[in-house]
C-alpha cells in the first residue's frame, strides 16, 4: 500500500475542504470495505484518505415530509434493523439480506455501496476500468462469464451496487455536496457507463461527497430478488427490483430495474408498462420478465445470465404482491 495522509474531520464542511479537484488527490473512507482493498492492490493510490465515519450529520434514518432520509454512512446492519425501512421498503431489506457477511454488514455503508468500484477481475487486476489492451477489449472475447449482458462497448463490467436497483425502482435521489453547494440527482442518473478510461462509473465528482439518500413516501408494493451461485460471501449473478403502484389488485404503474447485468442498473420500461391494468400472477410475471430481457446482448460465455435475469424479474414481481 502506498503511503498516504490520513484526515479525520468532524464536520462535512471540514471534510469537503480536504478533497481535491481531480481523482487521486483524495479518497473518501466510510466503511472501507472496498477502498482498502483497492489501495492494497494499488488500484487506488490517493495522497490523502478522508474518513467521514465520525461526521454525525451523515448518519441516521429518519422520516421527512417528502419520504425517508438515509444518511450515507448508515451501515447495512443499521438498515436491516430499521423498523421504518422494514415497513415501507422491503426491496431495500431484501437487497441488504443478500449481503451475508456480518463483517461487511457492520462496516459497509449505504453510500459506500453506491460508490463502490466494479468487481470486474480485469479492473481489479490493473487493466483499467474498460480493460483495453492495444486498443482492443480484453473482455469481449476473454473471460467474461460474469460480465454485462446489457449495454455496449467499451464498458462491459457490471455495476456492483446491491442497493442501486432497488433505489432506482423506488424513485430515490442522492444528495451530493461540495464546497460550492449541494445538488440532488435521481439514483437512476447517478450511475453512468464510461466512454473512456478517464471516466468514472458514477456521477460523483472528485470534490464531492454523497451525503444522503432520499426515498419518496409514495406507497408501493416493492421487492428485490437476487440470484447467486451461493448464499454466503458471494456477489449476485443477476438481480431485479420492482415497485408497483396499485389500484386494488391491479397495477396502476410499475418500475422494473435489473442489477448486475450491465455497467449501470438496467431499467425495463416496456416490461413495466406491460403490467398496467393487470393483476400480477405467474403468467403475467413470466411475460413481463421475458419482455425485460429482450434487449440483452450476451458475450461469448455469459448467455446463461439472460435466463437468470428473467427469473429474477419474475420472482421479484411475484414477491412484491405475495
Amino acid at each position: 500500500m502506498q503511503a498516504f495522509e490520513y484526515a479525520n474531520p468532524k464536520t462535512l464542511q471540514e471534510a469537503l475542504g480536504l478533497l481535491g479537484s481531480s481523482w487521486g488527490e483524495a479518497d473518501v473512507l466510510a466503511g472501507g470495505t472496498d477502498l482498502l482493498g483497492l489501495m492494497k492492490e494499488y488500484i487506488h493510490t490517493p495522497k490523502r484518505v478522508v474518513n467521514i465515519k465520525g461526521i454525525k450529520e451523515l448518519g441516521g434514518i429518519e422520516k421527512t415530509s417528502a419520504g425517508v432520509r438515509i444518511g450515507a454512512t448508515v451501515t447495512v446492519a443499521e438498515l436491516l434493523s430499521s423498523g421504518l425501512i422494514k415497513s415501507q421498503f422491503p426491496a431495500l431489506i431484501q437487497a441488504a439480506q443478500g449481503i451475508a457477511s456480518m463483517q461487511i454488514r457492520n462496516m459497509g455503508s449505504i453510500g459506500g455501496d453506491l460508490c463502490q468500484r466494479p468487481r470486474c477481475w480485469y479492473f481489479r487486476s490493473g487493466y483499467g476500468l474498460l480493460a483495453m489492451k492495444d486498443g482492443k477489449s480484453l473482455v469481449a472475447n476473454g473471460e467474461n462469464r460474469y460480465h454485462a449482458i446489457f449495454g455496449r462497448a467499451p464498458a462491459y463490467f457490471v455495476s456492483a451496487s446491491s442497493f442501486g436497483p432497488a433505489l432506482i425502482a423506488l424513485g430515490a435521489k442522492v444528495k451530493l455536496a461540495s464546497q460550492s453547494g449541494t445538488r440532488e440527482l435521481p439514483v437512476a442518473e447517478f450511475f453512468v457507463a464510461p466512454a473512456t478510461e478517464d471516466d468514472r462509473e458514477i456521477a460523483l465528482k472528485p470534490n464531492e461527497i454523497l451525503t444522503e439518500i432520499l426515498v419518496p413516501a409514495e406507497t408501493t408494493r416493492n421487492a428485490t430478488y437476487e440470484v447467486r451461485q451461493k448464499e454466503a460471501l458471494d456477489w449476485p449473478l443477476a438481480t431485479a427490483s420492482v415497485a408497483l403502484k396499485m389500484d386494488g389488485g391491479k397495477v396502476r404503474s410499475a418500475e422494473i430495474v435489473m442489477g448486475h447485468v450491465g455497467p449501470t442498473p438496467v431499467r425495463a420500461p416496456k416490461a413495466a408498462r406491460s403490467l398496467t391494468g393487470k393483476t400480477i400472477n405467474e403468467t403475467v410475471a413470466e411475460k413481463a420478465a421475458a419482455t425485460a430481457v429482450k434487449g440483452a446482448r450476451p458475450l461469448s460465455q455469459n448467455a446463461y445470465k439472460v435466463q437468470l435475469a428473467k427469473a429474477a424479474v419474475k420472482r421479484a414481481l411475484l414477491r412484491a404482491v405475495s
